[in-house]
């Protein structure tokens, strides 16, 4: 029995943290500047993230290592430091949860390597499982109880993930996929297969994050939540679309909004949810009232995308790349 499961014995249903990267901005992190590297450099305002997160309610923490792999760290020359930078991502997060007074989840966070696997592109998956392997190996050192890929579009890269995390480490590992357009990944996956390919590497959980909006995301969880057999399903829904504001990417869903989510994914019978993109504490301290019964959601619609007049082709893959980029 994982962590995962022996917490969900306990507890029912597992608020998970929100988004690192817009809190991080907010503390002053620059755009463009590796988040990594505060794991080491600000490892207070690191710690304080989590902080936020934990007194708003979460059972899991994820880790700031998100881009933790070498293929990523690689553009800005630290691809010589991934054990390092992962290891301390993995040790914010312990020291932070130790203050929690309650057992947390520590889950060592590995986004995708932004590269394409063969034939598309060069990134083999030998290699691919090498550099989650190395990622792995940090955040295993660092003190995490759980490696957890994430934001992952392609079933073979999330394969590769899997190969390296387990190649490193005995942790149990957890996978998301990002479901976009008509409830599919970026490279064609649905959430039915995302469910029947997954679960058979015997993963503690699996489900979907991010995405294009709560819409498909909770679309795509309807289907992983019929081909998940036992395996715990798990949803990290942004807080609404995004929109830009002039330079600035926002999300539009209020906390009622994402509390109306929750209220919907523990319908279908979701045991792990929490928020990606745009989710503050703020929200998450609602959508902690949603689960524990202490506050009635309004009925409010999963927000779908903007009308085309007013999002725009070119308005909306920005706001994807830009998405992808930061997972804020």
């Amino acid at each position: 029995m994982t962590i995962i499961d022996e917490l969900l014995a306990e507890r029912g249903v597992l608020l998970v943290d929100g988004a690192m990267g817009t809190e991080l901005f907010a503390r002053g992190l620059t755009a463009g500047d590796p988040p990594e590297m505060w794991n080491v450099d600000m490892p207070g305002k690191v710690a304080d993230v989590h902080a936020g997160y934990i007194n708003a309610g979460s059972d899991v923490i994820l880790t700031n290592s998100f881009g933790g792999t070498a293929f990523r760290l690689k553009l800005h020359s630290l691809d010589d430091r991934v054990v390092e930078l992962n290891a301390a991502a993995a040790a914010c997060a312990r020291e932070a949860a130790k203050t929690a007074g309650r057992r947390l989840v520590v889950a060592g966070s590995m986004g995708p390597t932004g590269e394409l696997l063969e034939p598309m592109g060069s990134l083999t998956p030998e290699t691919a499982a090498a550099a989650f392997a190395e990622q792995a190996e940090g955040l295993a050192e660092g003190g995490a109880d759980v490696l957890w890929i994430e934001t992952m579009s392609s079933l073979d890269e999330v394969s590769a993930a899997i190969e390296g995390a387990r190649r490193a480490t005995d942790l149990p590992v957890a996978a998301t996929m990002s479901f976009d357009t008509a409830g599919r990944t970026m490279m064609g996956v649905t959430g039915a297969d995302a469910a029947g390919r997954i679960t058979e590497l015997g993963v503690a959980a699996v489900g979907a994050n991010c995405g294009n909006n709560v819409a498909e995301t909770e679309s795509a969880v309807a289907q992983l939540i019929d081909g998940a057999g036992d395996t715990p399903v798990i949803v990290k829904a942004n807080a609404g679309i995004p929109e830009f504001k002039g330079d600035e990417l926002s999300y539009n869903g209020s906390p009622e909004v994402m509390g109306a989510h929750v209220a919907r994914m523990m319908g279908l019978g979701v045991k792990i949810i929490g928020g990606c993109c745009g989710t503050s504490t703020e929200h998450l301290a609602y959508m902690r009232g949603v689960i524990d019964g202490e506050i009635d959601p309004p009925d409010i619609p999963a927000p779908g995308p903007a009308p085309r007049e007013e999002a725009g082709d070119n308005g909306d893959r920005a706001a994807r790349r830009e998405r992808r980029r930061r997972r804020t």
